[in-house]
Parts: structure tokens; C-alpha cells; sequence
């Protein structure tokens, strides 16, 4: 799961994006309209945390904006001090899922997020299957049939499962995989997917999944299902 996160006070974008990091997204921050809005023509996300009191544009517009890029059906919540009963409903009006006032909880915020996310129709609503493997995106939690005890993946080797399994059989490109998995300005070194698939491989392997992951030389990587 990928989150933007537009909101021009640096602490704050600062600290929104850690824990969101730690809570197992990966994360862009931007802090203008301008900025955000060149994200949404390039990259794929799965969810917008948006302040509308940004120094170039309103808020308001950027969320307009965005149902002419990439993201045009992207989930969003508000965050802002506007706290008028009309701001609120200018702002689910105009496609906002949620809307929460400044301050807030940390806590709260994460939960809002996750509860968009499952909502019918999103990425995180669904478990996903390859064989005998089944993942569940929200905890992270990878299950093989006829195995007792879930493995718990860390943060980017669930996302790689994830974006493995959602197309399966089909290859899913290398630099596809970098764009979902690391945030925009995050330096990737060359090796950094081999590096990742290998771990993951290994933790299949040793769960008794069915499945393997095959490199296809210059393009990336697919998700294959094998009898046991």
C-alpha cells in the first residue's frame, strides 16, 4: 500500500510520514499543490492524506485535480484545522472519504486510513491467494494451507507478495516494483529487489507454499502456482 501525503508544515509531514512508514506503508510526502499534483500524473497510489490549507493552491483544487491523473478514483481524507461545517461538506462533495480536524490522534488517523481501505472495491479489501499461499495485505500475515501458524513478513517483503499476487501469473515490471515499494526521492540501490525477492523466496520456501517467484531476465518478476 501506497500513501501521498500533502501537508506544507515540515514537522508535521515529517511525523506523518514515519509512522505511516513504521505502520507498513510506503510513503510520499509533498508540500505543495503543485508537487502532489505532479505525483498524481506519475505514480500509483492507493490512498491521499490531504491539507487543505496548502500555500499554492487550495486543497480543494488539488482534490479536484486529481480525477484527471492517474489516481482519478484515489481514496482520500481531509486533514485540516477548517473546521466549518461547510468545509466538510465542500470536501466530501468533491470526493473526500473522510474528513478529520487538526489536532488528532496519530492513533486515529492510521485507523481512518485502514477503514477507507478496506471499504468494497479497495486493494486492502481483499485476501490474496497463489496455490496454497494466501496473504492478508492490512496485517501483513502470510498463511500456508495445512500450516498452523501465519508468517509474519516484514514491511516491503508483504509488499512485494502483494503486488505478486495480484497479478498472477503475470509479470510484474522491476520498475513497477520500485515505485510501489519505495517512495519517489528514496535512493534504490541496483541490487535492492534481487535482494528483497531472494528473502521472500526463502520465507515461501520454508512455509511450504506451492508457489515460486520467477525472474524473467530484463523485464521482473512473476508469481507462479505449482502443485504441491
Amino acid at each position: 500500500m501506497k500513501v501521498l501525503v500533502v501537508e506544507d508544515h515540515p514537522a508535521l509531514r515529517s511525523l506523518l510520514v514515519e509512522h505511516l512508514l513504521q505502520a507498513g506503508f510506503a510513503v510520499d510526502g509533498a508540500e505543495c499543490g503543485r508537487e502532489a499534483q505532479a505525483l498524481l500524473e506519475v505514480v500509483s497510489y492507493d490512498a491521499m492524506i490531504l491539507d487543505l490549507g496548502l500555500p499554492d493552491m487550495d486543497g480543494m483544487v488539488l482534490l479536484e485535480k486529481r480525477r484527471h491523473t492517474v489516481n482519478a478514483d484515489l481514496p482520500c481524507i481531509i486533514l485540516t484545522a477548517r473546521d466549518a461545517v461547510q468545509s466538510r461538506v465542500d470536501g466530501l462533495n468533491t470526493g473526500a472519504d473522510d474528513y478529520i480536524l487538526k489536532p488528532f490522534d496519530m492513533l486515529e488517523l492510521e485507523a481512518r486510513l485502514r477503514a477507507v481501505l478496506r471499504r468494497p472495491g479497495s486493494r486492502m479489501n481483499t485476501r490474496l491467494r497463489c496455490g496454497n499461499l494466501m496473504l492478508e495485505p492490512e496485517t501483513r500475515l502470510m498463511s500456508v494451507e495445512g500450516q498452523s501458524d501465519p508468517v509474519a513478513l516484514a514491511r516491503r517483503e508483504a509488499m512485494l507478495l502483494e503486488e505478486l499476487l495480484r497479478i498472477t501469473p503475470r509479470i510484474v515490471i522491476k520498475e513497477r516494483l520500485e515505485e510501489r515499494l519505495y517512495a519517489f526521492n528514496e535512493p534504490v540501490t541496483l541490487n535492492a529487489i534481487e535482494a528483497l525477492v531472494s528473502r521472500l523466496r526463502r520465507k515461501l520456501a520454508s512455509a511450504g507454499a506451492n508457489s515460486r517467484i520467477d525472474t524473467v531476465r530484463g523485464l521482473g518478476y512473476r508469481l507462479l502456482g505449482t502443485t504441491p
